[in-house]
């Protein structure tokens, strides 16, 4: 039996063991009538489930960590003598081409008889392995659950024990959250540190040209690697995209929270958030076939010289595509402005636009600060869309009519193709990521802290 077929096994067994013991629980209140259940029945129920599905999914996962290795070594100790007295290297090469042997992956013909004798005690090892894996579970998961039901009384805290274990799957997926980021980080640095052991931080952090071949000038050269060029590409875009999402975002946000109808606010506001769900590829797209001819044949016509391919297409389509994320928090934080102050101020002669001039928008704007904050976050990682429509020339200019490349272009680059993962060339993808992760975090970090200040003075 597959590890998919196992795992829809075991949520058929939760179920059953829910209904066994949500109906065990109720016949136990009905033999004790004057005895009062500690909890639900539902709560026993999940408690049978519990039980019965548990320790079988952690042999399962124990099965699955330990069992190819013991497969592997019982496999070493059938092979012939010279074969399984080779170097670690070389018998992951033959296990692995047995392995695409018993897979149908390998080529028989071309294959030795060991090989063949290999990838047949493979398969037959693997069969072995489910079938007890199987019975394993089924006496496991058989014997959880009888004695889970024999344990139902009035005085089972079922509620308690299924709480605990909420609490730990709980727990669990936010250790899985957070040591994910942990291993991300940590394989940045590490990689990063690899980098900076072939070029200098100095040059990596203040080099302004970016060049990043080998040189057949020098021994030792090795291209140029200036952050600054990249770094000046991705704010020139970024800044662009603010620009045009940000009076948008704010001025759409104004008026579904303050002058819209309510049937009308509950039919813009979700097709407006249908721009955050259009993949970001389809912007790229839209930005390389219409926007960037639209604007060259525009600054034709009153006489400036502006790419297809700029930062201005790049900027002008990434601000479209984050103005969901301004106004949709807008809106929702100019709505939790208490309407006591916007009474207060009708009250006082002021009329409708004063009020929202000079009392709400000064009210929300911390928090209108942090929700620009977490749109500048987005526009600086943004990827798709610059490396179609920005041109992917890393060069230092603040012209936004020209081609430039930025951060996240760069790493794309540096990373597709042939080039050894060991070489600067591909070290360099990392420290351009760890580089955008502090400036993405620092932003997120900003925006929290503004936030923050801002419910505990207005909540």
């Amino acid at each position: 039996m597959s590890n998919l077929s196992l795992i829809v096994v075991l949520l058929m067994l939760l179920a059953m063991g829910y209904q066994f013991g949500t109906r065990r629980s109720r016949n136990v209140a009905t033999v004790n009538p004057n005895l009062r259940m500690h909890s639900r029945p539902h709560h026993y129920g999940m408690m049978v489930g519990l039980w019965a599905v548990l320790p079988a999914f952690m042999l399962l996962l124990l099965w699955l960590w330990l069992s190819p290795a013991v497969i592997n070594a019982m496999l070493v100790s059938a092979l012939p003598a010279d074969i399984a007295s080779q170097s670690a290297e070389q018998l992951r090469v033959v296990l692995q081409r047995i392995n695409n042997l018993a897979s149908n992956f390998g080529v028989v013909a071309d294959a030795e008889q060991w090989e063949l004798n290999a990838a047949e005690q493979l398969n037959q090892l693997k069969a072995n392995s489910a079938i007890v894996l199987t019975a394993l579970i089924a006496v496991i998961a058989a014997v959880g659950m009888l004695l889970s039901l024999q344990k139902i009384t009035p005085l089972l805290k079922a509620r308690h024990q299924v709480e605990k274990v909420v609490k730990a799957l709980l727990v669990l997926c936010s250790a899985v959250a957070i040591l994910t980021t942990i291993g991300i980080v940590l394989s940045m640095v590490g990689e990063t540190m690899k980098f900076f052991s072939y070029i200098s931080p100095t040059d990596f952090f203040f080099g302004t040209t970016w060049n990043p071949r080998f040189s057949t000038v020098g021994v030792g050269e090795q291209g140029s690697f200036g952050l600054v060029p990249l770094l000046s590409g991705t704010m020139l875009i970024s800044a662009i995209a603010m620009l045009v999402a940000i009076p948008l975002g704010l001025m759409v946000a104004v008026y579904l929270a303050e002058y819209a109808p309510y049937r009308l606010r509950n039919i813009a506001k979700p097709v407006i958030e249908v721009l955050a769900g259009i993949p970001t590829i389809v912007y790229g797209f839209f930005a390389l076939v219409t926007v960037g001819p639209f604007l060259r044949d525009l600054g034709n016509a009153v006489g400036l010289s502006i790419n297809a391919t700029s930062a201005l297409t790049a900027g002008v389509v990434m601000g479209i595509m984050i103005i969901p994320f301004i106004s949709s928090l807008s809106d929702d934080i100019i709505t939790q402005v208490p309407k006591s102050m916007r009474d207060g101020s009708l009250g006082l002669g002021a009329t409708k636009s004063e009020t929202v001039l000079k009392v709400v928008l000064p009210a929300a704007l911390p928090g209108i600060v942090g929700a620009v904050l977490l749109a500048a976050s987005r526009a600086i990682g943004e990827t798709m869309i610059v490396v179609l429509a920005a041109g992917n020339s890393p060069a230092l200019t603040a012209n936004p009519f020209e081609a430039v490349s930025t951060v996240t272009v760069t790493i794309v680059n540096q990373l597709t193709g042939d080039n050894d993962f060991s070489s600067p060339q591909s070290l360099v993808a990392f420290a351009l990521g760890l580089t955008l992760f502090v400036i993405t975090l620092l932003l997120n970090v900003m925006a929290l802290v503004i936030v923050r200040k801002y419910r505990e003075q207005y909540e």
